[in-house]
């Protein structure tokens, strides 16, 4: 089998048994450690951690003091998580088309959304790769809305050479299979020294001195425990990010002329990071994007399709108050990716002849 991502956490060995040694397994000074390195690696002035991305995600939203009538504008190709914080922190969602290249917010439609009411423009930087962040930010100052970038597939991605994150408030997820891993948590990255303030209160219960609380806040507050097995992943992360990169580049050349596939681009400007190498399988191909998914499991090779719907497809999400509008209709590009994207294996742990394997494995189901 070679799976579609593989988790090594065996580095942190030593820093989570110093932890364990301490008696101390709380939010701690291992997780001030980890904001720290993470926010030199974010390039920003603050790193707030905490327990989860869409954790992240939510409290970035909470601290903007969003109404429900207040708009926030994201895209419709991402996960679940994205579209559960923009509710769960009470506003109302509008979504915008994305692009085919990159996967992420196509700005004239972005334009389009933004109306009277909205108040935030939340970019996903999706698969590892960058929005178009000079003509978002331009598109959020001209309308006076605040930033919030979904990078949780993104770390160390940027855009023109600044890391993503750095633009607003970013929010990061270090998920199981996330290029940088922590088993569950997230973090929040921002140059604002208010917000920074406003967020470290928020997840600890809205107090700064024990019994003394300032806001209404949560419990979002990161463990030293999972801390401990951050700090070595980022330590890694430009190694890491190199071979992703490495692996894609011998994807890419290995798949080249397959009939019915496209391969994902690295955009010029933008360095990619790699969390998914997501291809197309378009409607001429020997095998659908499902066929080839089932064959390529039956081969013993591991795929993902995300996603197979757009974010607000579901049952749960009918006629919500707060999703007002949404079409699939007035989505196209977004809608065609849903049928036609498959995530092959990427991850840092492949062989050469795993790679081999993959293209070999592929070009065969597809005909080449």
């Amino acid at each position: 089998m070679i799976p579609i991502t593989v988790v090594d956490v065996r580095d942190a060995e030593s820093l989570v048994v110093e932890v364990l040694r301490s008696g101390a397994i709380a939010q701690g000074p291992m997780v001030h450690r980890f904001e720290a390195a993470f926010a030199q690696v974010a390039g920003t002035r603050h790193a707030i951690a905490v327990n989860s991305g869409t954790t992240a995600l939510v409290a970035a939203l909470e601290v903007l003091d969003l109404h429900s009538a207040d708009e926030v504008v994201t895209s419709p190709f991402t996960s679940v998580a994205t579209l559960n914080a923009i509710l769960e922190a009470g506003a109302t969602v509008r979504f915008a088309d994305v692009r085919a290249e990159d996967f992420t917010l196509d700005t004239d439609s972005t334009a389009a959304a933004i109306g009277a009411r909205s108040k935030v423009l939340m970019p996903v930087h999706l698969f590892g790769q960058a929005a178009n962040m000079s003509k978002l930010t331009s598109l959020a100052e001209a309308h006076d809305l605040h930033l919030v970038e979904d990078a949780a597939q993104a770390v160390g991605a940027t855009f023109e050479g600044r890391r993503v994150g750095g633009y607003g408030l970013g929010c990061f997820s270090l998920y199981a299979t996330k290029n940088v891993t922590t088993a569950e948590g997230g973090v929040i990255t921002t140059d604002d020294d208010e917000l920074a303030d406003r967020l470290r209160l928020l997840r600890n219960q809205g107090m700064r001195v024990r019994h003394q609380y300032e806001v209404a806040g949560h419990n979002y507050r990161m463990t030293d425990l999972h801390a401990a097995l951050g700090i070595p992943q980022l330590d890694k992360l430009d190694t890491n990010s190199a071979v992703r990169a490495h692996n894609a580049r011998r994807l890419s050349i290995g798949l080249a002329g397959t009939p019915g596939l496209s391969t994902p681009l690295a955009l010029p400007g933008r360095e990619h990071v790699w969390h998914q190498y997501t291809v197309r399988v378009g409607p001429h191909a020997m095998l659908s994007r499902d066929e080839l998914a089932a064959a390529l499991t039956e081969r013993g090779i591991g795929n993902g399709i995300y996603y197979p719907r757009l974010v607000f497809d579901y049952d749960c999400y009918r006629d919500h108050p707060l999703i007002p509008d949404a079409s699939a209709e007035a989505l196209p590009v977004a809608t065609t990716l849903t049928r036609e994207v498959l995530s092959l294996p990427v991850h840092p742990a492949l062989t050469e002849s795993d790679v081999d394997v993959v293209v070999a494995t592929v070009r065969e189901l597809l005909g080449a």
